[in-house]
């Protein structure tokens, strides 16, 4: 756009439309006051907010972002500016700026908010203390202040705060100054920032239990150490069950770690880690103030993989600290010059910088799984991705940008060398710091540090979609020896329809059985630059019973066994110790069953067979999720009842025999109460639920017990008389999580009258300031799945009736939590997979909305996706009994 025009009334700001305001605009700095001494009080909707913006200007107009409840004063250059005249939605147009420096001061009133989105009010259950937090990324910090809301517009910000005198108040940087009122609260002014996007800024408020500590990090060639204040928060009622110490001990190790691998000082003073409640997401970059999810904060038992994945989210969001807080994205096309960082950064610092020692183990089975989901959608996208508008960033937080980037990133240290990898990132914080860049910057450091050309390989791996698939085509003599071996690339760009060929740098494994072991014999370099290449050092042997192509999981790639391979997994798979390669096949098993190319009956075999025999509990725990999933949703209709039962006996056979309230235990038994559901387990549950021991010796806590109730009720089995008791553990010791759990298990009963109560209350869900929040509207959308596809069914129609006033009356956070939270997905293959109603429905939904929004077109294309998978894998499941 080559001049400002008012086309855009809504909170959809384009990528034109921020390009245009980056080339006039040059911010100085924002002085922000947040005024919410009001938020206990129940009937208080918003606070006074104020921003006094200084930058200089090429143009005489422009327009800032304020999603507001009232705007009550603009000033301009000291003049007032008519609020009617300016005001336009969510944007304050001005015109008649100075070509030069101008001062804007805008004072009005924000709301506050439910959903997770801005400034979130959260009241605790256990003690009714008010608690606040913001949260910004992407495009948020207008819904609490005004600013420009776009990444390349930077600024220094100064947070002053005034709220209950006894509440901390925070903000990015240290407190300078406080002062106390006769009214009873506090004014508290904080330094101002370094040069930073509005999204990255951060607002903490509440009586929150505080932990203090501090780090000092020795400088080469200074004399006196950089001192970090350090500071772990949560909400009081949970400082009981907060490891504080423990929390700050892992961020010491990873300002060591990264000051060593990035050689840079960490710039932004103080680091605080605050635990918040109903967060949306894990945690939030914002420097100085790093929010968490306060699920981090272990109220029931919690396995070493939940503290490994806290370590990690630690990490991930200490590497944003150098990648994305100091050096930033112009536009959110490059999310992934963060993200994708953030998250092989992350896990390397967890594996080499802290005592955890599976990080990749489980980087192979989690992360990359949901990158290989999102990738076969029809909604993928290359890791740097077109991004048009705030609506399309705000969705480009998937598996692409996040697993993917990271694990290409993984492959491109194996391609130029870790030590390049380094030096690159050095030199490109050096160059860059404070300011905000794009592929090419990167690629430029890549290339000086490493010497090679990286645009081919920037092409090949950052510019395409889809994932590439690798198998070992092997010919043998009759004898059995080896006569001819490849390593074979094939997949197609589903956007383009192009093969995909890109280089690989892995290891290719053959392993043999022996003595009771499915052990490597060998595991050899290999460099793919094309379709395919030769596997020289297999010919002449014995076939082996198992060839594993990135057997390292250095590369991005999913695999297709051979034949012999294949049937060796299905059979031996719990004789594969090595947990790096046992996680790499059992990822590509699954996707296997999702493809329809395994049979889920097949697979779930294997999981009851060989699932006991892995130790670590990450790849544990997500071997479980599958096998519900599996159980659920892949398996055919008339197999499932079979099925479940032997689950149930296989799961309780394994609470017998696992270490007394060890990590395979607890979630062998969190997983029995969730298939318990489904009608098994029945003495189980009810043993579990009971007052005097069990027999397993296992500690009912808070979490199973939850999910014990919510069996009892999905099954059909809550009388009265076990709702009272029910209702008596939340009375007894209330908190977000019974609460939660509560509203759950009461959706959860297979009776119409409820399922309908339910799903009003999710369809009709307040907004971002109204009494149901993001959580609790999600805790009664998962309940109200809890049924049959038969009770279900009546509900249909009256969403693809609703969908489209959802996605424009509610914020993004709530629109696509109650469309995804109520999409008719669990069902029962009876037809063709075509002529499945719920297809039929959704295909005539988008065929007579043309003119969707594309958020909302690609939420539903994802859940149609995953939809037409599981009836293909019920079909396939359905296909393979009957032959049998």
């Amino acid at each position: 756009m080559d001049t400002l025009e008012r086309y855009s009334p809504n909170e959809n700001l384009t990528r034109d439309e921020a390009a245009w305001r980056a080339a006039q605009i040059s911010l100085q700095s924002i002085q922000v006051t947040l005024d919410v001494s009001n938020a206990a009080e129940r009937e208080a909707t918003s606070f006074a907010s104020e921003s006094v913006l200084e930058f200089d200007s090429a143009s005489t107009e422009t327009f800032i972002d304020f999603i507001h409840e009232s705007v009550d004063s603009i000033w301009l250059n000291d003049e007032p500016v008519n609020v009617a005249d300016a005001v336009l939605d969510a944007r304050i147009y001005l015109t008649g700026l100075n070509l030069g420096r101008n001062t804007v001061r805008i004072h009005g009133r924000a709301l506050y908010s439910r959903s997770g989105e801005g400034l979130h009010r959260f009241v605790d259950p256990s003690d009714a203390q008010t608690y606040l937090y913001t949260q910004f990324e992407p495009s948020e910090a207008r819904r609490v202040f005004a600013c420009f809301e776009q990444p390349d517009i930077k600024g220094s910000y100064s947070f002053t705060l005034r709220g209950p005198a006894d509440w901390h108040l925070a903000s990015n940087q240290p407190v300078v100054d406080t002062e106390v009122h006769k009214d009873g609260s506090k004014t508290v002014r904080c330094a101002p920032t370094p040069p930073i996007s509005s999204y990255i800024t951060a607002v903490l408020a509440g009586p929150y239990h505080v932990v203090r500590d501090v780090h000092e990090q020795p400088l080469a060639g200074q004399d006196e150490p950089l001192r970090i204040e350090l500071a772990a928060t949560c909400r009081a009622s949970l400082a009981d069950d907060f490891d504080g110490e423990q929390i700050l001990e892992l961020t010491k190790q990873g300002l060591r770690y990264f000051h060593e691998l990035f050689d840079y000082p960490y710039p932004w003073g103080k680091y605080d880690s605050a635990f918040v409640p109903e967060y949306n997401l894990g945690a939030m970059e914002n420097p100085g103030l790093v929010t968490f999810t306060e699920r981090y904060v272990f109220t029931s038992a919690a396995t070493e993989a939940q503290h490994e994945q806290r370590a990690n989210t630690i990490m991930h969001e200490m590497a944003h600290m150098w990648f994305g807080d100091l050096v930033t994205m112009k536009w959110w096309d490059d999310l992934w010059l963060k993200e994708s960082f953030a998250d092989y950064i992350g896990t390397l610092a967890v594996d080499e910088g802290t005592a955890f020692d599976t990080a990749w183990t489980t980087f192979a089975a989690r992360r990359k799984a949901w990158a290989y989901v999102a990738d076969q959608m029809p909604t993928t996208h290359p890791i740097v991705a077109d991004i048009v508008d705030l609506q399309a960033a705000d969705q480009n937080f998937d598996g692409i940008t996040y697993a993917k980037g990271a694990s290409v990133l993984k492959q491109l240290a194996a391609y130029v060398g870790q030590d390049a990898f380094r030096e690159a990132a050095r030199a490109y914080f050096v160059a860059h710091a404070f300011s905000n860049t794009t592929l090419d910057d990167f690629l430029i450091a890549l290339e000086e540090a490493s010497g090679r050309d990286m645009r081919a390989w920037a092409q090949a791996w950052l510019m395409t979609s889809g994932v590439p698939r690798l198998r070992v085509e092997l010919r043998t003599t009759d004898d059995g020896i080896v006569s001819e071996a490849r390593l074979v690339q094939e997949g197609t760009d589903p956007l383009t329809g192009e093969p995909i060929v890109r280089p690989h740098v892995l290891s290719v494994g053959s392993y043999n059985l022996r003595e009771g072991a499915l052990e490597r014999t060998t595991s050899h370099r290999v460099e793919l630059v094309g379709e395919h290449v030769e596997l020289d050092f297999l010919l002449g042997q014995p076939a082996p019973d198992l060839v594993l192509p990135n057997d390292g999981d250095e590369t991005y790639a999913l695999i297709d066994f051979d034949d012999r391979s294949l049937a060796t997994l299905l059979e031996h798979l719990g004789q594969l110790t090595d947990s790096l390669p046992r996680a790499t096949c059992w990822a590509s098993l699954w996707d296997a069953v999702r493809g329809a190319r395994l049979s889920a009956d097949r697979y779930l075999e294997a999981i009851l067979r060989h699932g006991d025999r892995i130790g670590d509990a990450g790849v544990f725990g997500f071997l479980l999720d599958q096998l519900l999933a599996t159980l659920n949703q892949y398996l055919a209709a008339e197999h499932r009842e079979a099925a479940r039962d032997e689950a149930a006996t296989v799961l309780t056979t394994w609470l017998t025999r696992f270490e007394a309230n060890g990590d395979q235990q607890i979630l062998t038994a969190r997983t029995l109460a969730r298939l318990a559901r489904g009608a098994v387990a029945t003495e189980v549950i009810e043993e579990l639920l009971g007052d005097s021991s069990n027999r397993f010796g296992l500690v009912v806590d808070e979490q199973l017990r939850w999910l014990c109730w919510q069996a009892l009720a999905a099954s059909g089995r809550l009388d009265a008389a076990a709702e009272e008791r029910m209702r008596a553990d939340l009375a007894a010791k209330p908190s977000a999580v019974a609460e939660n759990s509560l509203r759950t298990a009461l959706a959860a009963r297979p009776e119409p009258e409820v399922k309908s109560v339910a799903f009003n209350q999710v369809l009709e869900a307040a907004d971002a300031s109204g009494p149901l929040s993001n959580d609790a509207l999600s805790a009664i959308a998962e309940g109200f799945s809890m049924g049959s596809a038969e009770l279900l069914a009546p509900f249909e129609r009256t969403y693809w009736q609703s969908i489209a006033r959802v996605f424009d009356s509610m914020s993004m956070e709530f629109a696509t939590r109650v469309i995804r939270g109520l999409f008719p997905r669990y069902q029962q293959l009876q037809t063709p997979v075509e002529l499945d109603p719920s297809v039929i429905a959704l295909n005539a939904w988008l065929e007579a909305h043309p003119q969707a929004p594309k958020a909302l077109v690609r939420i539903l294309l994802e859940e149609r996706d995953g939809l037409l998978r599981r009836l293909r894998a019920q079909e396939l499941s359905a296909r393979v009994a009957l032959k049998s």
